[in-house]
């Protein structure tokens, strides 16, 4: 199958910076794949204020409809496109590209962090905290103006890792009725049974899943280069497990993100040659498609 990577160079979703650098990091290694590595607009002053707690919010917007449309582009045309960030909210086109390209689709969160926030309950403002609530039409109706499909069915999304959730956000969880796997649960019921009841909710009346994998579900211990990092994580020989069982459904798969890797916050590139490593994963399962 044809696949194309797009990078998406932005970290104006949180107040770190640094995680715009991986996208060129990471495609720099890779030759023989189609590439395309988008930037916002030049001149912008980032707002890292604690008091702005609708950081970068304009630029952003502006950045992300054209990361939609270059989305839409690629999947339209066929490939398993392969989003590379930068910060999460760029999986807000990701998610609302593949919904548009594929139709009724499930999402497979995996993440530290359940992003499930809108500005309503936000606590810090990062618009990086607020994707998946956005994609699943909960709320943050401002973040995805530019689509003019329909959102995902927050009960087709299934969260893999989590363990940093606020309270507020574990509210809207609930009452959007999204599934939430913790680490706790990886180590009690196992990588496997978690994976397969995770399709299981993210296929349910769906024909494919979009999988959103942030670098930061591993514990920072391990995994130094990410912009958040969340204690407690699963280890690295765990990650890959999670990412081997994920690509032996890889017809289940529409489309794929890799997340908050943060270069300036690397130490000797332990966290790049991870994130390669899961890339280069999801990049050999899809071309068996």
């Amino acid at each position: 199958m044809n696949i194309k990577l797009i990078g998406s160079s932005s970290d104006l979703g949180v107040s770190v910076d640094g995680s715009r650098y991986a996208p060129e990091l990471l495609l720099s290694d890779i030759a023989d794949i189609p590439s395309e590595n988008l930037f916002p607009e030049p001149g912008i002053i980032k707002s890292h204020s604690s008091d702005d707690m609708r950081k970068n919010e304009a630029p952003l917007n502006r950045f992300h409809s054209r990361l939609y449309s270059g989305l839409v582009s690629s999947r339209s045309e066929g490939n398993f496109t392969i989003l590379v960030g930068g910060d999460h909210s760029c999986a807000i086109p990701s998610v609302l590209s593949s919904e548009k390209a594929y139709g009724d689709i499930g999402v497979m969160w995996i993440d530290a962090h359940t992003d499930f926030n809108t500005f309503r309950t936000t606590e810090t403002g990062n618009i990086h905290g607020l994707p998946l609530a956005c994609a699943a039409g909960y709320e943050c109706e401002e973040l995805r103006a530019f689509h003019d499909g329909r959102t995902v069915d927050p009960q087709n999304v299934c969260i893999i890792g989590a363990r940093s959730i606020d309270r507020e956000e574990r509210e809207n969880l609930r009452d959007a009725g999204v599934t939430v796997f913790s680490t706790e649960d990886l180590h009690t019921k196992g990588i496997r049974e978690v994976i397969d009841e995770a399709f299981a909710v993210c296929l349910n009346g769906t024909g494919s899943v979009h999988v959103s994998f942030d670098l930061d579900v591993i514990d920072p211990s391990l995994v130094p280069g990410v912009s958040v990092p969340a204690a407690d994580g699963i280890t690295t020989d765990e990650a890959f497990a999670v990412i081997d069982a994920v690509t032996e459904r890889i017809n289940d798969i529409c489309s794929f993100d890799l997340v908050e890797l943060n270069p300036l916050r690397d130490t000797d590139h332990i966290s790049k040659d991870i994130a390669s490593e899961i890339l280069a994963k999801m990049i050999s399962a899809a071309q068996s498609k």
